[in-house]
C-alpha cells in the first residue's frame, strides 16, 4: 500500500501542470500561519486568488492520487470570493480580521448553495440556502470556504472518517491508518496544507481526536460558546463546533471570531460577557510558569495503553515541567457511570427532525425515519440510525442540556471542586491512549479518552502536539480548563507548543 502510494504520488507530482516556476507565487501557502498570510498579502507577495489557486493544485494533486480521499466538494466559487476580497483590498487598503484566509468546512455545517450531506448520500444535492452561524461569520471576516471536507456519515464515529457519500478517509501521516472521527476530513486536508484551517464539530470526541491523528491543534469549546445553528446534530446535549489548525495562534484566530451570541442558537446566551474579544492577547512564551496543572493518571496507566504513547506523554509532562508549571499527579477522577456517559435520551431523532423542520420545503427528508427508508447509508450505520428511531411520534422529545442535567452537574461539581481544591488551572492527559488504527482494523484498543470529561462537563479542551510514535503517528495532549477559560487554555498550549515545536507536516504530501 505505502509503495502504491507513493508511487501514485510521484506520477501526480510529474504530471501537474497547476503551477509552474514562472507561474507559483512567491509566497509558500505550506504551512504557515494566519498572521503569516496575511502579512504577505498586505505586502503584495500574494493574492487571495493566488492563495486559492495554490490551495486547490494541491488538493488536485494530491488528494485523489495519495488516496488521502478528504474532500468531498469543492467550492465553485471560491476564486469569484477571492478576487472580490483583492478588489475590495484594492480598493480600500484595509484588511478584514481574515481576509483571504482558505478554510476546510465540515460537511455537516450548512453552506450557502453548497451541498452539505452530513456524509450521507441522502443528503446528496441538498443545497442550504443558508450559511451555518460559524460559516458565516467566517465569510465575514474574509475567509474563504473552500471545499467541504469528509466525515464520519451522520458524525456516529469517532475513530475512522468513512461515508456514504465519499468512502474512507486515511491519515496523511500513514496511508493506511485511520485519521480518527468524525472530523477526519476536516483534520486529514489541514494537515496536508489543502487549507489554511479548519471547522469541525466534537459531540464526544470529534475535534480532539482528529487533532490528537494528524498532529495538529484541536480545541471544543464551552458548550455555549460557538452557535450550533445550521449545524447537522447528533446530539444537542453535547454538540459544539470549534476550529482545527496547524498552531495554537491559528486556533485561536478562528475561535475569536465565530464565537459568541447568537439568537438561532438560545445556549450561547451564557456567553455574554464570558467571550474574549481576542483570543491570541493571550499567547504568551511563558504562559507555563507558575501555571497549576493536574495530571489524569487514570488515563495514562490502563491496561491498553500503548508503551510508546506513554512513554511520550510523560516526557510531555516532563516539558510542562520544565517550561515552570507546577505539576499536581495525580487529579482524581469522579465517578462517572458507564452507562451514563454518552447518554442522549434517544435526542438523535428529535435533534435531526427539527434541523429538518428549520430547513422547511428545501430540506430533502423532514424526518429520520424518512432517511432510513431512503436506504441511501452505509451499512455500518444502519442499526445505528434505526435504534435511534423511537417509531412513535409522540416519544420523540428534547435532552435536558447539559446545565440541566442532575447527573452532569453533579459530574462537574465534582471536578470543580477538585480542581479548586487544588487551585488548577487546567488538567491533563492523552488525547488517545493508542497509536491510530489501521485501515479496517477494528480490534485494537481504541484508546479514546475524550468522550468524558470535557463533553459531560461542557469544559472546554484543546488538544495540542507532543511528538510521534514509532516516528510516523501523531500523539496528543489534551488540556481542560473551566467554562469559558479558552484564554488561559490557549496561553498554556501556546507556551508549550512554542517551547517544543513537535508539529511536522506529513512527508507524503512536500510542496509543489
Amino acid at each position: 500500500m505505502r509503495y502504491r502510494c507513493l508511487l501514485a504520488l510521484a506520477n501526480a507530482l510529474l504530471l501537474t501542470v497547476s503551477l509552474t516556476a514562472e507561474s507559483a507565487p512567491k509566497f509558500k501557502i505550506d504551512e504557515t500561519t494566519i498572521a503569516e498570510t496575511e502579512e504577505a498579502i498586505r505586502s503584495g507577495k500574494v493574492t487571495c486568488r493566488e492563495l486559492v489557486e495554490t490551495y486547490l493544485a494541491r488538493i488536485r494533486t494530491y488528494d485523489q492520487a495519495s488516496h488521502l480521499n478528504a474532500i468531498v466538494t469543492l467550492n465553485p466559487d471560491a476564486l469569484a470570493d477571492a478576487d472580490q476580497l483583492d478588489q475590495e483590498f484594492a480598493r480600500t487598503h484595509k484588511l478584514r480580521p481574515l481576509h483571504g484566509i482558505v478554510v476546510i468546512v465540515k460537511d455537516n455545517y450548512d453552506t450557502k448553495g453548497l451541498q452539505t450531506t452530513g456524509g450521507s448520500l441522502a443528503l446528496k444535492w441538498f443545497n442550504p440556502t443558508d450559511d451555518a452561524t460559524m460559516v458565516r461569520r467566517l465569510r465575514d471576516a474574509g475567509a474563504i470556504v473552500l471545499a467541504k471536507s469528509n466525515m464520519a456519515e451522520w458524525a456516529f464515529s469517532p475513530v475512522v472518517t468513512e461515508s456514504s457519500i465519499a468512502g474512507v478517509t486515511r491519515n496523511p501521516y500513514a496511508l493506511d491508518r485511520v485519521p480518527a472521527g468524525s472530523s477526519g476530513g476536516t483534520a486529514a486536508a489541514v494537515a496536508a496544507n489543502f487549507g489554511e484551517v479548519g471547522l469541525g464539530t466534537d459531540t464526544g470526541d470529534s475535534i480532539r481526536g482528529p487533532a490528537s491523528h494528524n498532529d495538529l491543534v484541536g480545541i471544543r469549546p464551552t458548550i455555549g460558546l460557538t452557535s450550533r445553528d445550521g449545524i447537522i446534530p447528533l446530539s444537542s446535549t453535547n454538540d459544539v463546533g470549534g476550529p482545527l489548525a496547524r498552531s495554537v495562534a491559528d486556533a485561536a484566530a478562528i475561535l475569536a471570531v465565530v464565537q459568541g451570541y447568537d439568537p438561532a442558537d438560545p445556549i450561547t446566551k451564557l456567553s455574554d460577557g464570558k467571550a474574549e474579544a481576542g483570543y491570541t492577547n493571550f499567547l504568551d512564551k511563558n504562559g507555563l510558569k507558575g501555571a497549576r496543572i493536574g495530571v489524569v493518571r487514570s488515563y495514562i496507566d490502563t491496561p491498553t495503553t500503548d508503551p510508546k504513547v506513554k512513554a511520550i506523554t510523560e516526557k510531555a509532562i516532563a516539558e510542562l515541567k520544565a517550561q515552570g508549571a507546577v505539576i499536581v499527579d495525580s487529579f482524581p477522577l469522579p465517578d462517572f457511570e458507564r452507562s451514563a456517559q454518552k447518554s442522549t435520551c434517544g435526542g438523535f431523532e428529535f435533534d435531526l427532525n427539527q434541523y429538518f423542520a428549520r430547513h422547511g420545503q428545501t430540506a430533502p427528508y423532514h424526518s429520520l425515519q424518512e432517511i432510513i427508508d431512503s436506504g441511501l447509508y452505509l451499512g455500518s450505520v444502519e442499526e445505528r440510525l434505526k435504534k435511534a428511531s423511537q417509531k412513535d411520534p409522540g416519544s420523540v422529545v428534547a435532552c435536558p442540556d447539559t446545565y440541566h442535567d442532575a447527573r452532569k452537574i453533579k459530574f462537574r461539581d465534582d471536578i470543580l471542586r477538585v480542581m479548586d481544591a487544588e487551585k488548577l488551572d487546567a488538567i491533563i492527559y492523552p488525547t488517545w491512549s493508542n497509536v491510530p488504527r489501521k485501515v479496517g482494523d477494528i480490534k485494537s484498543p481504541g484508546g479514546d479518552n475524550s468522550q468524558v470529561i470535557s463533553p459531560m462537563t461542557g469544559f472546554p479542551a484543546i488538544s495540542v502536539p507532543i511528538g510521534f510514535a514509532d516516528e510516523t503517528l501523531p500523539v496528543g495532549l489534551t488540556f481542560v480548563g473551566r467554562s469559558f477559560s479558552e484564554g488561559l487554555l490557549f496561553k498554556l498550549a501556546y507556551a508549550y507548543e512554542q517551547a517544543t515545536q513537535h508539529r511536522h507536516p506529513p512527508a507524503f504530501f512536500p510542496p509543489l
